[in-house]
């Protein structure tokens, strides 16, 4: 059996430096969150957490698209819309 919460983290218009910012910060966050459980990993287990290791560059990858969009928007002035769903799931 499975519960599901549907959350809005994100919904709106933002110049190109707010998005920047608001994207930058969240991915950054799980950067630092994976780069983190790697570490636990290696001191208490001695060997790397592959999901994280696995995780890390992909995110590093979106930081990158991240730039360039904020980028192009700010280049053809405009705003950027920003939307973000997070769902949350209750398994047994």
């Amino acid at each position: 059996m499975s519960t599901k919460k549907k959350l809005v983290l994100i919904h709106g218009e933002f110049s190109p430096t707010e998005a920047k910012q608001i994207l930058t910060n969240i991915f950054s966050s799980k950067i630092q969150f994976h780069e983190l459980r790697n570490f636990s990993s290696m001191e208490r287990l001695g060997k790397e957490d592959k999901l994280s290791i696995k995780r890390i560059p992909q995110l590093k990858k979106s930081l990158i698209q991240i730039e360039k969009a904020v980028e192009k928007s700010r280049k053809q002035n405009k705003r950027v819309k920003i939307e973000s769903e997070i769902s949350i799931y209750l398994i047994d």
